[in-house]
């Protein structure tokens, strides 16, 4: 590792599980700080490339319906990362199709090579691999840049991040800490399912996308009994660092099937909630601030039942990461330009704390345009 580097303008890019399509973000970071944020960008998938990367969840390279499903990818962020000027890296997460650590591994499709070549850049991209290898989970991977922002916000006092795509995850921080690979920083892991299953209801049921800003789930009625059920499931149980597939929890929508449309799609929401509380037992140390980012919370039903089931919590406390000046829609895709510029300089990106990784492992191989 180089003792100095001066700072990249990094374009990051990042296909979340919900599907809605791809994020980019530039960030100004020499991998240590981030010193500025610079352009963002939205490319949504249509219903049929939707449905084509569907059909590659939980499935492996070489599988059936893989090779399609990545080509989507790849021309996605491809078209998208063309809107972009004077980016001097990219930083690739591809489409996660399956994940299993401690087993057959972790899945991501889309091929860096390919990006590297069609933009002219050098490409950072298979990020999770080398965590998986050496015993992690391979997720979560935004805790070293939670951490940045952290004392770029100049918090003092423990504090707690949590993303809301298709499943949640949470990162506890101690920004006294002076890097994130210090012992007490950080503790990171997924919660449970966010809005994949409540997604996933709509569709199923309305052919919606979405319960668009919790407008259903707030007309219905929670089911207790469902989410105390939900809750006696063994993962709950596991100690973090812990990480799940999108389709871990794949009876909660046979398990509202009793419901009408309204009470089961509030029963996922506040079940989400409740996975979210019950991840908080595990912070070392009480947080007075909940920074909520991800696509989950312009759901004023899942807000509402955040601030309800986490004790401690009120309003204020539960927090739009956006009232910060954060980009709550771009922070994963911001997360992956710092992590590339970290890979760059051969630093961590990943350790014991947030992935169960054995030792601070530097994922991500680079692509060379040729």
């Amino acid at each position: 590792m180089k003792e100095k580097e001066e700072p990249l303008w990094v374009l990051g890019m990042m296909s979340g599980t919900s599907l809605d399509g791809v994020d980019a973000a530039m960030v100004l970071t020499d991998g240590v700080r981030v010193l500025d944020f610079g352009p963002h960008g939205f490319r949504p998938y249509t219903a049929a490339e939707r449905a084509v990367i569907a059909a590659g969840f939980g499935r492996w390279p070489g599988d059936p319906g893989v090779r399609a499903a990545a080509e989507v990818v790849e021309g996605a962020h491809i078209e998208l990362a063309s809107r972009f000027s004077d980016v001097a890296l990219v930083g690739f997460h591809g489409q996660t199709l399956a994940h299993d650590p401690g087993g057959r591994g972790t899945h991501q499709a889309g091929d860096g090579a390919v990006l590297a070549e069609a933009l002219g850049l050098p490409v950072v991209w298979d990020f999770r691999s080398a965590d998986v290898a050496l015993g992690g989970q391979g997720a979560p991977l935004v805790p070293f840049f939670h951490h940045a922002l952290a004392r770029r916000l100049g918090a003092e006092a423990p504090l707690a991040f949590l993303n809301l795509g298709g499943v949640g995850n949470l990162t506890w921080v101690d920004p006294g800490r002076l890097s994130p690979e210090a012992p007490g920083a950080l503790l990171a892991f997924d919660t449970g399912p966010a809005n994949a299953p409540i997604n996933d209801l709509m569709q199923a049921r309305l052919c919606l996308a979405q319960d668009e800003g919790g407008a259903l789930a707030l007309q219905g009625a929670v089911d207790e009994a469902v989410i105390a059920g939900f809750l006696r499931q063994s993962y709950f149980h596991r100690m973090p660092p812990k990480s799940l597939d999108r389709n871990a929890f794949h009876d909660l929508l046979p398990g509202v099937a009793h419901l009408s449309d309204a009470d089961a799609c509030a029963t996922l929401t506040h079940a989400a909630a409740a996975a979210v509380a019950r991840g908080a037992e595990h912070f070392p140390q009480a947080i007075s601030r909940l920074l909520v980012a991800g696509g989950g919370r312009h759901n004023q039903a899942l807000m509402a039942a955040l601030r309800q089931r986490l004790p401690g919590m009120s309003h204020g406390a539960v927090e739009d990461i956006d009232a910060t000046g954060l980009n709550g829609d771009m922070l994963e895709a911001q997360a992956f330009a710092y992590l590339a510029a970290r890979v760059r300089r051969g630093l961590a990106t990943s350790g014991p704390a947030t992935t169960g990784v054995r030792a601070h492992v530097g994922g991500g191989q680079i692509s060379q345009p040729d």
